[in-house]
This record gives C-alpha cells, sequence and structure tokens, in this order.
C-alpha cells in the first residue's frame, strides 16, 4: 500500500506549527488564500522551515489564478524560494481558453531543478482534462494531481477520482491522486479503499474560513479519520 499522506494548507509559520500539532505529514505554504493562494515570500518560507520538521510544499502562482500572468516573475519568484530552501513545490498553468499551458509549466521548472511538485487543482479546470493527465504525465520531479474532480469539489467529482485512481500506473496516472477541495470527512474511508491515499484539507480544519488560523484540534480528527482509514483497510 502506498503511504498515506495528510497535507495541510498553512499560510504561515503559527499555522504550520498547529498543523504538524494535530498531525500533519506535509504541509502547503500559500500566501493570500482568499484569491486561491499565491506564492508566498521567502522570508516566510525560512520562518515555516525553520518552525517544522515535515516537508513544506510551496505555492507557485500568482494573481492570475490558474493562467500565468507574469512568467518572468513566477520564474523569478520560483528562484528565489530556492534559494530560500524551498525543495518542493505546487503550481499548474492554462491558457486563456483552458488548454493546459505547457510552455509555462515547463518554463517555472527550469528554476527549480531536482523538486518533487503537485500538479494543483487546474486539472479541475482544464477543458480536456484525460489529454492534461498525458501531458503532464513523465514532467520531471511530478510526483501528485491534487484534484477534487470537479470545479465545484469532491462532492460533485467523487465519480472521477475513483475513475482516475482505479486507472492508476497506466500513461497519463503514474502520479499519486490527492484529494482536496471540498472533501468532507465521509468522502476519506471510500476513496482510501479504492485508493486514494493522499487527502488536503484547507478552510476543514478553520473553524471560520481562511480569516480564522488552523486548529489543531480539527487537523487531528481529520488524522485520526485518515488514520482510521489505512487502518481498516489492512
Amino acid at each position: 500500500m502506498s503511504e498515506t499522506i495528510l497535507e495541510v494548507v498553512v499560510t504561515s509559520a503559527e499555522e504550520a506549527r498547529a498543523a504538524v500539532e494535530g498531525g500533519a505529514d506535509r504541509l502547503e505554504l500559500a500566501a493570500d488564500m482568499e484569491a486561491d493562494g499565491i506564492a508566498p515570500s521567502p522570508a516566510e518560507l525560512v520562518r515555516t522551515r525553520e518552525a517544522v520538521t515535515v516537508p513544506v510544499r510551496v505555492m507557485l502562482r500568482d494573481k492570475g489564478g490558474f493562467q500565468a500572468a507574469g512568467i518572468d516573475e513566477l520564474r523569478a519568484t520560483a528562484g528565489a524560494l530556492r534559494a530560500a530552501g524551498a525543495e518542493e513545490f505546487v503550481l499548474g498553468f492554462l491558457t486563456p481558453d483552458g488548454a493546459l499551458d505547457l510552455p509555462a509549466v515547463c518554463a517555472v521548472l527550469d528554476m527549480i531543478p531536482g523538486c518533487r511538485w503537485t500538479f494543483h487543482r487546474a486539472v479541475d479546470h482544464v477543458a480536456d482534462r484525460k489529454a492534461l493527465r498525458r501531458a503532464i504525465d513523465g514532467l520531471p520531479g511530478l510526483d501528485t494531481v491534487l484534484s477534487a474532480g470537479s470545479v465545484t469539489g469532491v462532492a460533485a467529482g467523487l465519480h472521477t477520482l475513483l475513475e482516475e485512481a482505479a486507472r492508476q500506473g497506466e500513461p497519463g496516472y503514474t502520479m499519486a491522486v490527492m484529494a482536496g477541495g471540498g472533501l468532507q470527512e465521509k468522502h476519506v474511508p471510500l476513496l482510501h479503499d479504492r485508493g486514494v491515499h493522499a487527502f488536503h484539507v484547507g478552510t476543514a480544519v478553520r473553524y471560520q474560513g481562511w480569516d480564522s488560523p488552523v486548529d489543531p484540534a480539527a487537523v487531528r480528527r481529520w488524522r485520526d479519520l485518515v488514520d482510521a482509514a489505512r487502518k481498516d483497510a489492512g
């Protein structure tokens, strides 16, 4: 069985400590979650890495959302974060018409050679999901696809996630699937049973949305839920 991962979105070193206290295996560090998350500052990355020992994946996105508003600036940001100690990243870009922007992805990857990374929920917004997965399969360092299976969240995309998990190992489906985006506690046992062993939470571990901090007790509930699903699977 593949490793089971609970990943928590954090925006600061303080939230990182709270997430790890609750049992997070890995963190996604981002800024401005009201804008769906953009790249954090190198200074915040340094503070976060000094605060915790678990892996930290760093968001590489600008105000363009799933489009790269300024590729030169994104490359510079990637280089600065790498120089500040980032070893793992989260990225993924689309064109204005909703296709994979592979040149933008590769341009940013050139700045972070040797690093592992997640292709984020741009996969849920792309015009041709299967074509995107085939195109990114084999990109250097890519080991995870974060997806809800639908633009609106896991509740609507559950069937897609299960279908893709069943194709694990086929061309376009060699990366681990991480379920996130409206993920609910009731989804975890079914997803885990069907081969999805990575789970991503953000507002689910905050009581008042992104304006409130990570609650260690809420993270612990998810930790216990994920551990129970793993135990039940034997």
